[in-house]
C-alpha cells in the first residue's frame, strides 16, 4: 500500500493558488486513475484507488498548511503505512515552473507543510518537488504563493499534472527515472488538431460577367453619290 499526499490549504479562496499544486496533483490522479471518490477520513479528504495494481490512498490534508503532519500522521497510523512508502507532493520555490525532483527523505527547506510532517513522522518519506519559480525575495514570497496560478502558467503547469498521472506507476514505485520520462513524454505530446468546420462556407466562386463586345462596324460603301440616287429608283 502507498500513501499520496497532496499539499495545499482547503476552501475555494485557495484553489487554484500555487501553494495548492499538490493538491491538484491527487485530484488529477484520482480522476485519470478512476479512484473512488473524496471522502471525510484522517483530518482530510481521501480517495482509494489503485495503479498498476497495487492499493493506492490519496489524502488532502484540511488542517491548513501549517498543521498538515497531523492528517499525515493519522493516515499513516491507521493503515499502517511504512514511512518510505509514503510521497508527498508539494511546491517548491527553489526550482523553476514546470521543474521538479523526485526525493526519498531529506530536510525540510522551510516549507511548512514539510515542516509540520517532519515533526510528526520524521523525514523518511519521500517528497515530489513540483517547481512554481521564486518571486525574487524572500519577503515575497508569502504573497506569491497564495496567488493564484497565471493563465500563462497553463503552458507548463498542465503538461505537468499530465505527465505527474502518466507516471504513477513509477512515481509510487519510487523510480525517478520512469517517472522523468512519463512527464517528459506527456509535455512534448503532439497537441490534436482542430477539426475542420464543415458548416463553414467554402471558397467562394468568382463569375467573371461577361463583356458584350460592341457590334462591328458596317463596311463602307462603294458608291458614289450619282449611283446611290439611280439605285433608288431602280
Amino acid at each position: 500500500m502507498k500513501l499520496l499526499v497532496g499539499l495545499g490549504n482547503p476552501g475555494a479562496k485557495y484553489q487554484n493558488n500555487r501553494h495548492n499544486i499538490g493538491f491538484m496533483a491527487v485530484d488529477r490522479i484520482a480522476a485519470d486513475h478512476g479512484f473512488g471518490p473524496w471522502k471525510k477520513g484522517f483530518q482530510g479528504l481521501v480517495a482509494e484507488g489503485r495503479i498498476a495494481g497495487e492499493k493506492v490512498i490519496l489524502l488532502k490534508p484540511e488542517t491548513f498548511m501549517n498543521l498538515s503532519g497531523q492528517a499525515v500522521q493519522a493516515a499513516v497510523a491507521f493503515h499502517k503505512v511504512p514511512l518510505a512508502d509514503v510521497v508527498v507532493l508539494h511546491d517548491e520555490l527553489d526550482l523553476a515552473p514546470g521543474k521538479f525532483r523526485l526525493k526519498q527523505g531529506g530536510g525540510h527547506a522551510g516549507h511548512n507543510g514539510l515542516r509540520s510532517i517532519h515533526g510528526h513522522l520524521g523525514d523518511g518519506y519521500a517528497r515530489l518537488r513540483l517547481g512554481i519559480g521564486h518571486p525574487g525575495h524572500k519577503d515575497l514570497v508569502a504573497h506569491y504563493v497564495l496567488q493564484d496560478f497565471a493563465k500563462a502558467d497553463q503552458a507548463w503547469l498542465a503538461p505537468l499534472l499530465a505527465g505527474i498521472t502518466a507516471g504513477a506507476a513509477a512515481l509510487i514505485a519510487g523510480d525517478g527515472g520512469a517517472f522523468g520520462t512519463a512527464v517528459a513524454q506527456a509535455g512534448s505530446a503532439p497537441k490534436p488538431k482542430p477539426k475542420p468546420d464543415t458548416n463553414a462556407a467554402g471558397p467562394e466562386t468568382v463569375i467573371k460577367p461577361q463583356v458584350q463586345t460592341p457590334d462591328a462596324p458596317l463596311a463602307a460603301d462603294p458608291r458614289s453619290p450619282m449611283q446611290k440616287l439611280l439605285d433608288r429608283f431602280r
